[in-house]
């Protein structure tokens, strides 16, 4: 059916894939070449299509017509308007430019709803008043079997089987939004529709980084605050992390590190080459760079080696309501501050308070009326085999780790002692 480009009543839908390829002839019946790609300016609700590129079937030399000189799409042919050769354009792309077929199809694409990436197997397009406009992505299978030539035998086959017909499965444009302002990032779209990439559980957001390949991992890591890039990469695999910190800037990466819980950064620089490490280490506050290199001169496979420097501590002279406003200052984890640890002047561990406690007792109530000097501790120089020996036996969901003066050196979270025994268990 001939759908004529200039005709203002006429909208009709089509596919990417039902353009590229077609055959492009002249208004005199000369055959140009084939569509080998769409051109869309970005800015627009749904961006339109500005110029056509065409493979010449002569000398394979790849020329692009404005759309406006495109007259007609008449079944498998492309007929451009009168003078049309004449009005070539370059191929360079500027800015807010981008090709479909290049830079959209068959492209990952982070679906921030459903945390996961998802595959663009078809872009659909509508042709009204003159112009062709991008209005959805094609997410589906349906998308697949549409550019494999298969659509008409498998929605026979499914209809006759179980009257049934894989349906489209599309997305708005207006949903699709480019990663980055840069357009050296422009190839992969996030679908804003409903949360940013912030937004999502650290667990989700690792599952999506890890799908990526390692570019487009790099273009949504780099989206990311500082805050959610910690958290992220506290829940990614190994290798991932650590291709993702050497990718980064050395004052980023150190940047980083410092706000990833304070064992999870250990376990990271141990995975980096010495001098890597060495470098982000240097490049760190100092408070954080003491505290990570006391907490690296402990073996790995060792209570010490995996314990946490993240809790609270108060004396037995301070209130309650001393403790709870600590308390509400500190961004540790839950699973961390379920305990409060009572020392001495020196440090050394000497009773325990339950969050419970605090929260069951009057603010001016004194810490050394509540704490329980009966301690369950291990020393930072215990096996895993002890570690978990203590969990299993006590069922804490945090214990004391201290060293041989009895001096508070940190805790070790279940979570955390779970994943010494079992590492599966944190993959």
């Amino acid at each position: 059916m001939r759908k004529d480009i200039s005709g203002e009543a006429l909208k009709t839908f089509v596919f990417l894939s039902e353009i590229l390829n077609r055959g492009v002839i002249s208004s005199a019946g000369k055959v140009v070449g084939r569509v080998s790609d769409l051109r869309v300016r970005l800015g627009e609700l749904f961006p339109p299509v500005i110029s056509v590129r065409v493979r010449q079937k002569r000398d394979k030399k790849t020329v692009s017509f404005p759309w406006h000189t495109v007259e007609s799409i008449n079944g498998n042919i492309i007929k451009l308007k009168p003078d049309a050769e004449a009005s070539t354009i370059k191929l360079n792309l500027q800015e807010g430019e981008i090709l479909l077929r290049e830079e959209i199809l068959d492209k990952q694409v982070v679906d921030t709803y459903g945390a996961r990436v998802e595959r663009v197997n078809d872009l659909h397009l509508l042709l009204a008043e003159g112009q062709l406009r991008l209005v959805h992505v094609d997410f589906g299978i349906r998308g697949i079997l549409r550019r494999l030539g298969w659509t008409k035998w498998v929605d026979a086959l499914t209809s006759w089987l179980f009257a049934y017909q894989i349906p489209n499965k599309l997305l708005s444009w207006k949903y699709i939004q480019p990663l980055s302002h840069d357009p050296t990032k422009k190839a992969l779209k996030l679908n804003v529709t409903h949360r940013k990439l912030s937004e999502i559980n650290p667990s989700d957001l690792a599952d999506i980084l890890e799908e990526l390949d390692r570019q487009r991992r790099s273009y949504v890591f780099s989206s990311l605050d500082v805050e959610t890039q910690a958290d992220a990469l506290e829940e990614v695999d190994d290798r991932t992390r650590v291709s993702i910190i050497e990718g980064l800037p050395e004052q980023r990466a150190s940047d980083i590190l410092e706000e990833m819980e304070p064992d999870e950064a250990v376990d990271l620089l141990q995975d980096l080459p010495d001098e890597k490490k060495h470098q982000l280490i240097k490049a760190m506050e100092e408070d954080k760079r003491e505290e990570l290199e006391e907490l690296m001169k402990f073996e790995e496979k060792t209570a010490g080696g995996i314990m946490t420097t993240d809790y609270i501590s108060c004396l037995p002279t301070d209130s309650v309501g001393k403790v709870i406003d600590s308390f509400k200052q500190s961004d540790n984890p839950l699973e961390n501050i379920s305990y409060i640890y009572v020392t001495d002047e020196e440090e050394r561990l000497i009773a325990v308070v339950t969050l419970r406690q605090l929260i069951l007792n009057l603010p001016e109530v004194k810490i050394s009326t509540l704490m329980n000097r009966d301690i369950i501790k291990l020393r930072v120089d215990d096996s895993i085999k002890q570690v978990a020996d203590t969990f299993k036996k006590y069922k804490f969901l945090a214990i004391p780790v201290v060293d041989k003066r009895d001096r508070m050196k940190g805790i070790i979270t279940l979570r955390d002692g779970v994943e010494a025994i079992f590492p599966e268990f944190g993959e």
